[in-house]
Order: structure tokens, then sequence, then C-alpha cells
């Protein structure tokens, strides 16, 4: 009988000390096949954006109009509205998805990325300009990590091509407790008009393929915690409660045993 209760006690203690899975990126990989990188198609403007986009041209005084000096003005009111509070050659997106251009006005640019927008402009300024040059810039690209990393929170990225591993460096990185098989990427969705989730497996090497592979403004990645953490963690959870009981009522049932039969 004692070996029954050793053997259990072995099991227990293999049940309870599971090894912990896919601990490295990309370490399933099927080397038979290229692994070819996701193709970048640019961030897609979105209703808030702020651009800064500045205009060149053969004939500096000309391009002059198309270049704002300030934003730095006072409403009716007397006081700066937020929409004012911008830098030189900087267009905030409206809810409506206009930036208010000099000479030129309104211009629809929700959902193009710089490159559509660089050839909107182009078009529109060669009526006046003798080979403008347009560059833009995207100053706010906003992200939110959250979950099982070091430093979750909103964060801005220095650059606009920014990939899904790129975007955990800006956290700190996953915590080790973290499940990397099973991240969630939620992303608002302009043709249903509702935020959809995507499941990413970073420990495939084909992460690379995703479409989802590099992230796009507002986008938030939330890193569910392992298995283990989330027991560890509810300590009210009646399941594990139960579990404990069970346990308990097994070993002490085995313990009466043994004690009788001696």
């Amino acid at each position: 009988m004692k070996s029954y209760f050793f053997l259990l006690a072995i099991f227990f203690l293999a049940f309870s000390c599971k090894p912990k899975k896919n601990m490295i990126y990309m370490s399933n990989n099927n080397f038979e096949q290229e692994v070819s990188q996701a193709r970048y198609e640019g961030l897609r403007i979105q209703e808030g954006d702020v651009l800064e986009i500045t205009v060149t041209a053969l004939d500096d005084l000309a391009a002059k109009p198309f270049n704002k000096t300030t934003m730095q003005q006072t409403g009716e009111d007397g006081v700066v509205s937020s929409s004012m509070k911008l830098g030189n050659n900087e267009y905030q997106v409206t809810s409506e998805g206009y930036i208010i251009f000099p000479v030129l006005g309104s211009i629809y640019c929700k959902n193009m990325t710089k490159q559509q927008l660089k050839t909107e402009l182009d078009t529109r300024l060669k009526q006046y300009l003798l080979d403008p040059v347009v560059t833009i810039t995207h100053v706010n690209f906003n992200i939110s990590i959250l979950g099982d990393v070091r430093e979750p929170g909103q964060k801005s990225s220095p650059t606009e091509r920014l990939n899904v591993f790129q975007a955990l460096a800006l956290a700190g990185d996953m915590n080790d407790s973290a499940n990397r098989t099973n991240l969630k990427l939620i992303r608002y969705s302009e043709e249903t008009g509702k935020d959809i989730t995507y499941t990413l497996d970073i420990s495939e090497a084909s992460i690379v393929n995703s479409p989802y592979y590099y992230l796009q403004q507002n986008d938030i990645l939330y890193v569910e915690p392992d298995r283990n953490k989330q027991i560890a963690a509810s300590t009210t959870n009646p399941n594990r409660a139960l579990f404990v009981q069970i346990l308990g009522v097994v070993l002490g049932l085995v313990t009466f045993v043994i004690a009788v039969t001696k």
C-alpha cells in the first residue's frame, strides 16, 4: 500500500511541475520550406491621426503657400483648441476623414496609405507647381500592449513599419509565463464597423507570413498568461478549490488505509 501512496505522490509532483513549452520564438519551423516575410503595405490613415506634410519645389517661394507656418491660433472664446495645437506642417485627420490643406482645401484621406495620399497631393499640386515634392510622416503611431508583458500600456512607435516582435520589444518583451501560442490582436475593421480579434502564434516561424505580422495604428495586442499562471492567480477559482479538496480526501483515505493495515 505504501507503494501506491508513493506512486500517487510522484504523479502529483509530475503534474504540478509540468515544464513550460514554446519558450522560444519561431522555434517550430519546417526548414524544407522557404520562409518569406509578409509584405508590408503601409499604414492606413485613420481619423485622429496626425500627419506631417511638407511640400517643396524648384521655386521655394511658389511652394510656401502650401506649407503652414503656425497653428497656434486662438478661437472665438480665446482658447487654443486641441485641433490647433499642432506643429508646423502637421495636419490632424478629422472624424470625417479629411485634412484641411492650404490652398487645396479639404482632402479625403481616411484608409489611404501614405503613398496613396502622396500621389493625390502630387496630382493636385502640379496644377500650381513645377515638379512638387511631397514628404509625409505619421507623427502619432500608437498601439496598446496588454497582458503578460513586462511594461504594458499604450506605446508610441518610432517607426511606422512595426511588426509584432518590435511591438513586444516596446513593452519590454513577454514574461516567461506568457502564452506564446495564443496572442490576441484586436483591430478595428472599417468594413464591419467592429473590432475583430485575430490569434497569433509566435512560436511558429510562419508568423512572418501572416497578414497581421505588421501592426496598424491603434491596434491592441493582448498577451495571455499560460494555464499555470492563470490557475495560480485564481485563488477563488472553484475548480481549483474542488481539486484541492478531492486531493486532500484521497490522501486522507490513503493514510487511513495504511494506518489500518499495519
